[in-house]
């Protein structure tokens, strides 16, 4: 299932790593910016998720809220985000819902492992709709972030 542009967004209710559950419902009111990412640890993700730390002022100025999501507990990801020196929250879909409904989520990844996020990012407006989507096949790929920050602009 593929998540249009101008659909609502998903309904999600995560644990982040203080293990406060996070819904999207009570981030209505806010633009959001929703990252999954398929493990904890792994060179691409950390790359990619360090570059956001490193700009998360852009966001911040853009009156966006930034969340990653994968399907690693939300140890793993506590753990992860301490070693990373994260400056955002990072959300445990451990049970795959979340990366299902934004069809987000891997058959079969690497090593045979089922069930793992695939790399994509969405945009939501302060409504919840989706404003960007991008959904990527290769987990060696990243988001383009400029689309992100464009629409973000245009939000604002």
């Amino acid at each position: 299932m593929k998540l249009e542009i101008g659909a609502k967004a998903p309904e999600f209710a995560l644990y982040d790593t203080d293990k406060n559950k996070v819904t999207l419902s009570e981030l209505q009111g806010q633009n959001v910016v929703l990252l999954f990412f398929p493990m904890a640890f792994t060179s691409v993700c950390t790359t990619e998720l360090c570059s956001v730390r490193d700009n998360i002022s852009t966001y911040n100025n853009l009156n966006a809220k930034v969340f990653g999501i994968s399907v690693d507990s939300p140890f793993t990801l506590g753990k992860f985000k301490t070693d990373q020196n994260l400056n955002f929250p990072l959300l445990s879909d451990f049970n795959k819902e979340a990366s299902a409904a934004y069809g987000s989520i891997y058959e079969n990844f690497v090593l045979d492992l089922k069930g793992v996020s695939k790399r994509s990012a969405f945009v939501l407006d302060k409504d919840g709709v989706v404003r960007y989507a991008e959904v990527l096949e290769k987990a060696s790929d990243v988001p383009n972030f400029e689309a992100v920050k464009t629409t973000l602009e245009g939000l604002n």
